[in-house]
């Protein structure tokens, strides 16, 4: 009987739709194919697809507790048109809210399969791509509404490279002009212009690996596209506001200063989809990637500074972190790790330390928090060792590459390394002291930190390099207190100053601080309880309780950036992008899965994502809204005087920042540069900056000559800026030279009569060059 009427669709069509007749077969249809059948699949595609079109209507969930209709009961149609007339004018008029209810059902609905869903790796890639596009559109926005770089000469353009940053393209500059590839790389490996008369190697000083990848991509693309005859850029004239001049502008990737900017934005979106697949990973869900997407953009301004400082050295070296991190978590969470996972994380070492003179000091705070992890059980002696192993062989690679810079071996990461590795090899000499587990735990730690310690600081006086100012030399200035010239124009630049007040309250705001706190909680409180029965359980129970050593991972390391971003602010790019991580875990089945039990997932996800939202929003259109356009007039006429009017090898001296420029815009040899890190170079910029101080004038004359120095470039405002109390130079001074604290300053003096030891050439409102007599 059912085959029969699965060969007449047509016969079945032509019955109307509720007729007695055919709500018979219906029923007869359902006799014949049992119970636990589909009962849509016993009839036509085309009748299914009408019987489905009344239920939308008028049987689904109805307004104010009405009762649903049932597709077994003959109507005729015009009392059917009537009811479902009455359920539309209820739904619009009577219950307004109804539909904005359906719509969240609906939201929560779609947030339940997201969650559930096991997607595709093509899939996951392309969200992450997707993502990635977003963040770059992001960063180029904000970069180009906050200086209109497109519309700006070369020269305007490298003006707005200022300090650390002008000096570092400067030297992507000297290899892209030069006749070849290797002779620039020769160049910037035998330069003389830094730090005069001196011939430096600039890559292992500085950390040049990025500009020379750059520099040798941007040839490249140039070549092909001379060689296929392509524009590589466009070209036009601006014309700009009386006194300013016409200047011609180019933009593209044939534009030196485009491409590198642009090369830098691409990257650092790559690492918004590289957080994607982090969150994604370390959550469980798809669900917890988009968590962590959303807090690092609603927390964007706390989390980089990539899209207004493109130079800087973490714009190319964080990235890598974030991958190193990603990888580790990999190798944590597996249990049978293979050796391209260990491969993998040795390169992300090196493509994290070869950019920035400060990722070794990060590691080391990764292997303090993997080191009590191991001590108590929750990683595996074999695959901590190969970890400590891998991390080694990267330290010694970058040692190799940055042509033997003695910093990689005398760091707190290569000594806990050191350490770590002997205490593996002794722990079984320890265990047969016979002391109780948590002693064990205790001498293994003690062991390790004063080891550590005691090894960082002979290395240092061995190698030479302990007079070399490194980022824990400034994190323990901050704890103790201890200041001097040095310490203080690190300390005084806003970057380097404590966290401020008001950034937890930013993070408050978007619940991303009062989220991390619940996770870190849980975190918490259950290895406090796993660590508890550790101690009474036998060895087969250990590694059963011991597990998720990456949630365990991620908190210490929470932990460890935490504390740096509070004394120095500048690290806050660590803190909240790793804040951002741990929020993903809110989805976690392993820490919520009790929660989610008695809760609705989709409910507590949708209100924490509209909450989050609110501030989130505005956090976002703030950015959003920086107008702005750049204009230095003054530093302007000061570069085009000193190239037109000096001769090439006239030697310049000044205040750091400046001394960027005058390098990367005139290419006239300095004697100070603003990388303050190499002892020698902290020496000669305090003889420099003591036209600051209440020396006398002929002293300060004789001490510049014997650095070679043709002018001095005086600066009118760094006579009076004080950033905060005790941060000017003159109270700098006073504390380093307090013989001289009665004396007037210097500054006052030569702005009123720089003779008989200085002659001013030129003069504006911000500058004034003294020549040296």
């Amino acid at each position: 009987m059912v085959g029969q009427r699965r060969n007449k669709p047509k016969e079945a069509a032509s019955e109307p739709l509720h007729s007695p007749r055919f709500v018979q077969a219906r029923r007869r249809r359902r006799r014949a194919t049992g119970a636990g059948e589909p009962q849509l699949e016993e009839e036509p595609r085309e009748e299914a697809e009408r019987l489905e079109l009344p239920r939308a209507v008028g049987c689904g969930r109805l307004p104010g507790g009405s009762r649903p209709c049932s597709p077994r009961r003959t109507r005729k149609l015009k009392a059917q048109t009537c009811l479902q007339m009455e359920l539309v004018a209820k739904t619009l008029f009577l219950r307004r809210f109804q539909f904005f209810n359906f719509f969240l059902e609906q939201l929560r609905d779609k947030m339940q399969l997201l969650r559930r869903r096991q997607f595709s790796f093509r899939t996951t890639v392309g969200v992450a791509a997707f993502i990635g596009v977003l963040h770059w559109i992001h960063l180029v926005t904000l970069f180009e509404n906050d200086r209109h770089f497109s519309h700006l000469s070369s020269l305007e353009r490298e003006m707005t490279f200022r300090t650390e940053m002008g000096l570092y393209y400067s030297y992507f500059k000297t290899i892209i002009e030069a006749p070849s590839f290797l002779e620039g790389l020769w160049m910037i490996m035998n330069d003389r212009l830094t730090e005069y008369p001196l011939v430096i190697n600039t890559v292992k000083r500085f950390h040049l690996y990025p500009e020379v990848i750059l520099a040798f991509l941007y040839r490249t693309l140039v070549g092909i596209m001379n060689l296929f005859g392509l524009e590589a850029k466009t070209c036009w004239n601006v014309t700009r506001v009386e006194p300013l001049n016409e200047v011609q502008s180019c933009e593209g990737m044939g534009d030196p200063a485009c491409f590198y900017v642009g090369t830098i934005f691409i990257l650092n979106g790559m690492m918004m989809a590289l957080f994607f697949i982090y969150g994604a990973y370390l959550s469980g869900t798809h669900l917890g990637g988009l968590i962590t997407v959303l807090c690092c953009f609603f927390n964007h301004g706390e989390a980089t500074r990539v899209m207004w400082t493109p130079p800087l050295r973490e714009s190319f070296s964080y990235p890598f972190l974030v991958l190193q991190m990603f990888i580790l978590t990999l190798i944590l969470r597996t249990a049978n790790n293979s050796r391209r996972h260990f491969m993998a994380l040795g390169l992300a070492n090196v493509a994290f330390m070869l950019p920035w003179q400060f990722a070794q000091f990060i590691l080391f705070t990764q292997i303090a928090s993997l080191f009590p992890m191991y001590v108590v059980g929750y990683i595996e002696p074999n695959k901590f060792k190969k970890i400590i192993y891998v991390n080694m062989i990267s330290v010694l690679l970058c040692f190799v590459l940055m042509f033997g810079n003695p910093m990689y071996l005398s760091s707190y990461y290569s000594s806990s390394l050191l350490m770590t590795w002997v205490i593996i090899l002794k722990k079984n000499n320890i265990q047969r002291l016979g002391v109780s587990e948590p002693n064990f735990w205790l001498i293994q730690g003690c062991g390790w930190l004063c080891g550590t310690i005691i090894l960082k600081f002979l290395t240092s006086k061995i190698l030479g390099v302990s007079d070399h100012i490194r980022l824990s030399d400034l994190i323990a200035a901050r704890i103790l207190g201890y200041t001097d010239f040095d310490t203080l124009i690190y300390t005084c630049a806003p970057e380097f100053d404590f966290m401020e007040k008001a950034t937890p309250l930013r993070y408050t705001k978007t619940l991303l601080l009062p989220l991390v706190m619940v996770i870190t909680y849980f975190i918490f409180k259950k290895t406090f309880r796993d660590v508890l029965c550790v101690l009474s359980a036998n060895t087969y129970l250990r590694k059963q309780l011991l597990e998720h050593g990456e949630l365990i991972f991620h908190t210490l390391q929470l932990f460890a950036f935490f504390a740096l971003a509070v004394l120095i602010m500048r690290l806050k790019l660590f803190l909240t992008p790793h804040m951002c991580v741990m929020a993903s875990l809110i989805c976690s089945r392993r820490l919520f899965g009790w929660l989610f039990c008695r809760v609705r997932f989709e409910n507590v996800i949708f209100s924490l994502l509209t909450v989050m939202s609110l501030q989130g929003c505005v956090n976002l259109h703030n950015q959003w809204s920086i107008i702005g356009e750049f204009n230095n007039l003054p530093q302007e006429e000061l570069i085009q005087w000193i190239k037109y009017n000096t001769r090439t090898d006239a030697v310049f001296a000044g205040a750091m920042p400046t001394m960027a420029s005058v390098k990367l815009s005139t290419l006239r040899p300095i004697v100070n540069h603003p990388h303050y890190e190499d002892a020698d170079l902290r020496a000669r910029t305090k003889i420099v900056y003591s036209m600051y101080s209440r020396k006398s004038t002929k002293e300060v004359r004789d001490k510049l000559l014997e650095l070679h120095v043709n002018y001095f470039i005086l600066e009118e405002a760094w006579c009076v800026v004080r950033t905060k109390p005790g941060c000017s130079m003159l109270e700098i001074w006073d504390l380093e030279d307090p013989s001289n604290a009665a004396n007037p300053p210097l500054c006052s003096i030569l702005l009123k009569d720089a003779r008989p030891y200085f002659t001013t050439v030129f003069q504006n409102s911000m500058y004034r060059v003294l020549k040296v007599g």
